[in-house]
């Protein structure tokens, strides 16, 4: 609860800020001070833990810049012995917001072009602050803010855990605010399940080309986690396990900021438009192991960006399902979150058969409306290996109703889970056989299995039970009355 009521007490206090309008500012603009709050901690553990084996560590945001020199300076209180913040010394009004305009964000993009390599964390701070700006204009709001970001620490595992869960939920609430947000939040339950059934291995490697706030990254890294079992799969964790490509700017600063929160910390996620890649220019080195995305829809690309493609089109989608096709390596895996209107229409039908032929789409998930808070689409998870063409693919129908206040649940999507290991037929599941489709290779989920629920009561039994339903409501009226005398 700690730190959501700092959250929800910090949008307070930027809905009064003329530049910030939208849940995306607050979000934004709580991110670069959570940021480097974490990253003085950050730096302060590793300060530490080097100190404990007789080594230096050399700080990479020093002198005045540092978190607890210009956000939060500190002096010893004389009766307390507590360390509080120095009021006299804490910039605050014009001044602060001076500082970060002219000083600290200049100081902190500097990184990038000093960093020897873009692989490392220096050069991510760079990126990050290259890229966004402070919209917060008050520096009495702003001394507010740090005030009370300054309060939360992360040194702990459950303090990481808290806040970044609270962070995802923030960024739900962002998709779910439109705009741009809607573009890149899949729901947590539904993602956490694609890793789980697609398993990525420690020496794998993880991509998502339309990366979004990096939740499939995310989500893949926390459960390879549990499987370390060695200082080197820790450092392969770290360093060339994940890679995300992401087009938008914001969307692509929280991607960024949402592994380091998570526990990466140099993530290999670029900007930039994977699209814009020819599909002849793929090499094996640049193959991964292992794909877990979500596309997007729609959109529009420049006509030179049709030309990378083998399948011409102008669905985004559609696009993407051939580069994560090319990007995986031989026996590697994917799980793709796509319209489901791609197993049906005509536009995708060279695509489809691109798919069966290089590959086992051995699972489709059909999801109901209302997966996605507000999206009102409907989608289907594809499960595929390359390697070898498709001969028979294994359907389930997940036939439930969801809404903003009964969302996707992780256990909604157990038995699914359950029954995919063993491609095991029910009511709900069912297997097509390829052979069986005819040149339009349509791939529509039609459940033959499905037991259509007849009502066999006659008109006089209905109109019976609707009499008794009306007599119940009445006399529970009636007892109600009385208890309010």
């Amino acid at each position: 609860m700690k730190y959501e009521n700092t959250f929800k007490a910090i949008d307070q206090i930027l809905w009064k800020e003329q530049g910030c309008g939208s849940e995306l500012d607050y979000l934004e603009q709580k991110s670069w001070m959570l940021f480097l709050k974490y990253l003085d901690d950050l730096e302060t553990e590793l300060e530490d833990e080097a100190e404990l084996e007789g080594k230096s560590y050399h700080r990479l945001v020093t002198g005045y810049y540092r978190w607890s020199q210009w956000a939060a300076p500190k002096k010893k209180d004389p009766v307390t012995g507590k360390m509080v913040l120095d009021v006299v010394n804490a910039m605050s009004g014009d001044d602060l917001v001076e500082f970060v305009d002219q000083k600290l964000f200049p100081y902190l993009k500097s990184f990038q072009s000093n960093a020897t390599t873009t692989g490392s964390l220096e050069y991510k701070i760079g990126e990050i602050f290259g890229e966004l700006h402070n919209k917060i204009r008050s520096g009495f709001n702003m001394r507010e803010i740090i005030n009370m970001i300054d309060e939360l620490q992360f040194q702990s595992a459950d303090d990481k855990h808290e806040m970044t869960v609270l962070y995802e939920s923030n960024i739900q609430r962002m998709g779910n605010a439109g705009r741009n947000g809607g573009e890149y939040y899949t729901p947590r339950p539904l993602i956490r399940t694609l890793v789980r059934v697609v398993d990525p291995k420690i020496g794998e490697t993880v991509y998502d080309p339309a990366c979004g706030s990096a939740g499939f990254l995310c989500e893949a890294f926390l459960y390879m986690k549990e499987k370390i079992k060695s200082v080197k799969d820790h450092e392969i964790l770290q360093k060339s396990t994940f890679y995300g490509t992401e087009k938008k700017g914001l969307p692509y600063i929280i991607a960024t900021m949402n592994m380091i929160f998570h526990g990466v910390a140099a993530p290999n996620i670029t900007h930039g438009n994977t699209l814009a890649l020819n599909l002849s220019q793929i090499q094996e080195s640049d193959r991964k192991d292992v794909i877990l995305a979500n596309p997007p829809f729609g959109g529009n690309e420049r006509g030179e960006v049709l030309q990378n493609f083998e399948i011409r089109t102008s669905e985004t989608a559609y696009m993407f399902m051939q580069h994560f096709i090319k990007m995986l390596r031989v026996n590697g895996r994917a799980g793709i979150v796509i319209k489901n209107t791609f197993l049906s229409n005509g536009d995708a039908r060279a695509v489809r058969k691109m798919l069966l032929d290089n590959c086992n789409l051995h699972t489709v998930l059909d999801l109901p409306q209302g997966v996605f808070t507000g999206a009102g689409v409907k989608t289907v998870v594809l499960f595929f290996t390359k390697g070898t063409p498709t001969e028979k693919i294994w359907y389930y129908q997940l036939d439930k109703h969801f809404t903003k206040t009964h969302p996707l649940t992780e256990a909604d999507l157990a038995d699914f889970v359950a029954k995919q290991k063993t491609q095991q037929e029910s009511e709900c599941s069912w297997t097509l056989n390829v052979a069986d489709l005819d040149d339009n290779y349509d791939l529509s989920v039609k459940n033959p299995n499905k037991v259509e629920h007849v009502d066999e009561r006659t008109p006089q039994e209905i109109a019976s039970e609707l009499v008794n339903i009306n007599k119940e409501n009445t006399e529970l009226l009636k007892q109600i009355k009385e208890l309010l005398g």
